[in-house]
């Protein structure tokens, strides 16, 4: 054969074989390739909520995932609450900008917690009365939808327990807790204060406290308060509706100077009220 002839194929052969070795690349196997997942802005990428238990009903209807990440790069969490008595009528939601990079480095840290490997149950039959930690990654085409009892209980010896994938997602749950570990400098913004464009309203019969009277506060929305939302068939009378549009800044300029014993007037009836701010893939009850 020709030298020349026999030069040129081999360096075909090894561009094709170079190629076929990227191709070959994947997660897991060693190369650059992104992780992919939802892009839309009201696309839930990843999201840790806890629930469940034997809790009061008022927090069951109040309780808020702990972080939320959409395709836009927006995460969303639980900000500190100031711990006074009574509290604050709205949770403290905040709300930061992922780069992409950041968003393949939590990810990253999610499949090596077990959370894209499908979904999963963990059970801890030593400890009752407690929640459920759930954690949903939507990423490479797919939900995972994992679940773990009593997660962060653990105290060893309990028969049955898969210790090694629990201890995997105490940490992975840790970690998010302070996300500036997990992600490259400079890839994650500051945070601000999330602002919903729907807002959930759980109204109940007003119960106080009649050691600390409130002030009432006037219902702001058009729609009268003695009739606002529809019934719940668990816990029984208490009316779930949904504000938003043009009425939600009134109603959340009222809330924001509000706490959780504030009786809110409609018609001369004094109402409880829950406030529960809808995330960007949350609508209705």
């Amino acid at each position: 054969m020709n030298p020349k002839s026999t030069a040129a194929a081999l360096a075909a052969a090894a561009l094709l074989t170079a190629a076929c070795g990227r191709l070959d690349d994947g997660p897991g196997s060693g190369g650059d390739v992104e992780i992919s997942h939802p892009i839309g802005a009201n696309e839930l990428v990843l999201r840790i909520e806890t629930g469940g238990g034997f809790v009061a009903v008022e927090s069951t209807l109040a309780a808020l995932p702990g972080v939320s990440i959409y395709g836009d790069g927006r995460m969303i969490v639980q900000g500190p609450v100031i711990e006074i008595y009574p509290g604050p009528a709205l949770p403290n939601l905040q709300v930061t900008r992922l780069s992409e990079d950041a968003i393949q480095a939590i990810l990253a840290a999610a499949r090596n917690a077990g959370l894209l490997d499908g979904d999963a149950s963990y059970d801890y039959p030593c400890v009752t009365d407690v929640g459920t930690t759930t954690f949903t990654v939507n990423a490479e085409g797919r939900s995972n939808v994992v679940s773990a009892y009593a997660l962060g209980f653990d105290q060893g010896g309990c028969p049955g327990v898969d210790e090694e994938a629990r201890a995997a997602l105490v940490g992975f749950q840790a970690d998010l807790g302070d996300p500036r570990t997990l992600v490259p400098e400079g890839s994650i913004g500051e945070e601000e204060p999330y602002a919903p464009t729907e807002m959930r309203v759980f109204v109940l019969p007003y119960r106080g406290d009649p050691t600390l009277p409130q002030e009432p506060v006037l219902w702001p929305v058009q729609s009268s308060l003695d009739t606002f939302g529809e019934p719940l068939d668990v816990p029984e009378g208490v009316r779930c509706g949904v504000v938003g549009g043009g009425e939600l800044p009134a109603l959340l300029e009222a809330a924001t100077s509000a706490n959780q014993l504030t009786p809110w007037t409609g018609g001369g009836i004094e109402h409880g009220l829950i406030f529960r701010p809808l995330l960007p893939d949350e609508h209705g009850c």
